[in-house]
């Protein structure tokens, strides 16, 4: 998304030298005036002066429009102009900490927290965009019918718990990749969370990315992989700054055809 402003252009304002020489003028030229005494008007001495007062005019509407543009560069500058705002959709195994993760970014009491069942939509404000996120469940009998909720998505967030027993980061690995390689999201954006980065089992970053053979799967493809948990939510929130990034970044791109 293209941002605009609907703020008036920059005008450049106006410095006290310019207001300085502005007034000399308009002194050096009133006081030219007595240099012609009374009975001495002639022909030349009419035209100089109406070229004096045409001058003398044209120097106070320049100090006129001056004081106008610094008045409305300084005061009249509007509202901001209104953040953009993308569709993600976000999924992951149950238990990887999904709704734990976005609740936090909402500033939501813990204690309210409860695991999604079916999908849930959350609006993440951010400095510079909203991110409406579509929490999808991850219960066996729900993943299946991930697909559904796909469509009209910008983004992905996949949210794995790197401290998980093997057969569940094997799980989480397929459906990675099936993500990944779905229709509907293999063009967009990726951020992957490797989360509860605070548990002695965790793995580490460089584990995952082996493990989950990212490198020659999403060769080509926008994707981030950080490591997180809800003891660090400041870093959460700059992987999500990222993921802001990429969306800018895809935004800008040229229409393919």
């Amino acid at each position: 998304m293209c941002l605009s402003s609907n703020s008036p252009p920059h005008s450049p304002a106006l410095s006290s030298e310019s207001l300085h020489y502005g007034w000399l003028v308009v002194l050096s030229l009133t006081a030219s005036s007595s240099l012609f005494l009374p009975g001495e008007e002639s022909e030349k001495q009419l035209q100089f002066l109406d070229v004096r007062v045409k001058v003398h005019s044209l120097v106070l509407k320049w100090l006129s429009c001056c004081q106008q543009k610094c008045f409305r560069a300084l005061c009249c500058k509007g509202p901001p102009p209104p953040r953009p705002e993308y569709d993600l959709v976000c999924i992951g195994l149950t238990g990887s900490g999904k709704t734990s993760l976005l609740s936090q970014l909402c500033s939501e009491s813990p204690e309210n927290i409860v695991s999604t069942t079916g999908f849930s939509i959350k609006a993440v404000p951010f400095q510079n965009a909203i991110l409406n996120i579509k929490e999808l469940g991850g219960a066996d009998n729900i993943r299946k019918y991930w697909s559904r909720y796909y469509q009209g998505s910008q983004g992905v967030i996949f949210v794995l718990d790197s401290a998980s027993s093997e057969d569940d980061l094997e799980t989480a690995r397929n459906e990675l990749h099936s993500a990944l390689q779905h229709p509907q999201l293999c063009t967009l954006p990726f951020l992957i969370l490797a989360n509860h980065q605070d548990k002695p089992a965790a793995r580490s970053v460089q584990e995952i990315k082996k493990y989950f053979e990212l490198e020659p799967l999403a060769r080509g493809k926008r994707w981030i992989l950080k490591p997180c948990s809800l003891d660090d939510m400041e870093a959460v929130k700059d992987s999500f700054s990222l993921l802001i990034n990429l969306l800018e970044e895809r935004d800008f791109e040229p229409s393919r055809m």
